[in-house]
């Protein structure tokens, strides 16, 4: 998941670093092969989503080269690019499908995905993907969120999942290790206790409590310790468990009894970053992006920080965005999405993962995303290519590709907002309140989840 500000600045982030791919057989090998081999056998022209704004040159600029390379090879293809912006929109999309003004390709998050199905509302592309020379190799938890039964109604374009992100600066000056971060909830106490007694001033851990990111927390750090935000069928709270407990009562007894988050709460997403950019705090839960927004926007320095896995996870809440394509389009629009996917978004070396073009741009590289295929063949050529052309500290990635290799991704549960405003609530009272009753919190967002959890089933 992401906040709903956090789920827009990430993707417009994301959308100046990725896009997508895919192929039929003689599509995906014209790709790397003959210019004259046509993806499509008459003219066609497809809309495609979620180009960069001019407002991201680099960006668009990236984009316009490889549409213009993309056509070179398929002359029969022609790429009608949409830059709209967000790139979804859940308010205008319903008009859109119905006006007929919904893009061949269109830009979706993982959260819509499975509505998106349900609903008849992407086209069932299952035919078309046998050439789509990489799809093998993509990570099976990615590739199931665009799947229902036996059949594909998409291709992904990005995948990340969650971690906890470090100042590797505070860390040597409080006395810690920035190689050996934190692996248990112990270790994370003990450094930050360290950390907020550098001064007045220092946070050793920094968490959220409001505008739905508390919440949104609450979901990654209950599904690291096992945990489950709702029941298999999706018609009840299941937070409410050992796990949920423990979440809160860790988070209650870093702030009254270690006094290591620091007294100001309430803290929504921008906070974080900025209190992660001023170099006042040490460590908290976020996603590698995480250390690029803060370089770009918040005043830090990538060298400053690390991101390991999050501790003693045995899933990760995780998030990501792909294609899909509009139910009516045609066979032929359907064939040449199917290449241009794969030759913007599943191709290492090209599109979304030319790192060569990115570093002479001045863009950062080095960060473990997208991450779409795991230890397969095409994630290690990507990765070999991301140390190649870095132009950030790979190295401070390492745990976090070595920690998150074995753990699981989850998604976000169903009605996913809703459930993170209800979370707020105790988030916060045990950030505010020492005297909190955290069995009593629990029991009220629980009822609160199940009326609206009943609502959509």
């Amino acid at each position: 998941m992401k906040s709903p500000k956090l789920s827009m600045l990430l993707a417009a982030a994301i959308a100046l670093t990725a896009t997508g791919c895919g192929s039929d057989d003689s599509g995906s090998k014209a790709a790397e092969t003959s210019p004259s081999a046509a993806g499509a056998d008459a003219p066609v022209t497809i809309s495609v989503g979620c180009q960069p704004p001019k407002s991201n040159p680099l960006e668009r600029t990236a984009w316009d080269e490889d549409v213009a390379a993309f056509q070179k090879l398929h002359p029969n293809i022609t790429i009608d690019s949409k830059d709209a912006f967000p790139c979804i929109n859940p308010d205008t999309f319903q008009a859109k499908l119905a006006g007929g003004t919904m893009e061949d390709v269109f830009y979706v998050y993982y959260t819509d995905v499975k509505k998106i199905i349900a609903a008849g509302q992407a086209a069932d592309i299952s035919p078309y993907v046998g050439g789509v020379t990489r799809l093998g190799d993509l990570r099976p938890d990615v590739m199931s969120i665009f799947k229902e039964g036996d059949k594909i109604y998409g291709l992904p374009r990005n995948n990340y999942s969650m971690g906890l992100v470090y100042n590797r600066k505070l860390f040597t000056q409080a006395g810690l290790d920035p190689a050996a971060p934190p692996r248990t909830w112990a270790e994370v106490r003990e450094a930050a206790k360290k950390i907020s007694g550098l001064g007045a001033g220092y946070v050793g851990f920094g968490e959220y409590s409001a505008g739905n990111t508390g919440g949104w927390h609450f979901a990654a750090s209950l599904y690291g310790r096992g945990g489950e935000m709702v029941t298999p069928d999706g018609k009840t709270a299941a937070f409410n468990s050992p796990e949920g407990k423990a979440v809160l009562e860790n988070l209650k007894t870093m702030r009254w009894t270690d006094d290591s988050m620091g007294a100001k709460q309430l803290l929504q997403w921008e906070d974080l970053m900025r209190m992660m950019g001023g170099g006042k705090l040490g460590m908290m839960i976020g996603a590698p992006d995480v250390v690029q927004t803060v370089n770009n926007d918040f005043k830090g320095k990538f060298e400053d920080y690390g991101v390991t896995a999050l501790p003693e996870a045995r899933a990760s809440l995780n998030g990501g965005d792909g294609y899909m394509i509009n139910p009516k389009a045609t066979p032929e629009k359907i064939k040449a999405a199917m290449l241009w996917l794969e030759f913007h978004e599943l191709t290492p070396g090209q599109g979304q993962f030319n790192y060569a073009r990115s570093k002479q741009q001045g863009r950062p590289v080095g960060l473990p995303i997208p991450d779409l295929y795991g230890d397969a063949a095409p994630g290690k050529e990507i990765t070999e290519l991301r140390k190649a052309n870095a132009t950030v500290p790979v190295e401070n990635f390492t745990p976090f590709v070595e920690g998150s290799a074995t753990i699981q991704n989850k998604l976000e549960p169903p009605k996913s907002q809703e459930l993170y405003a209800i979370l707020d609530v105790p988030m916060s009272a045990v950030l505010t309140r020492q005297d909190a009753d955290i069995d009593k919190l629990l029991a009220d967002a629980e009822a609160k989840a199940n009326k609206v959890l009943a609502k959509s089933s």
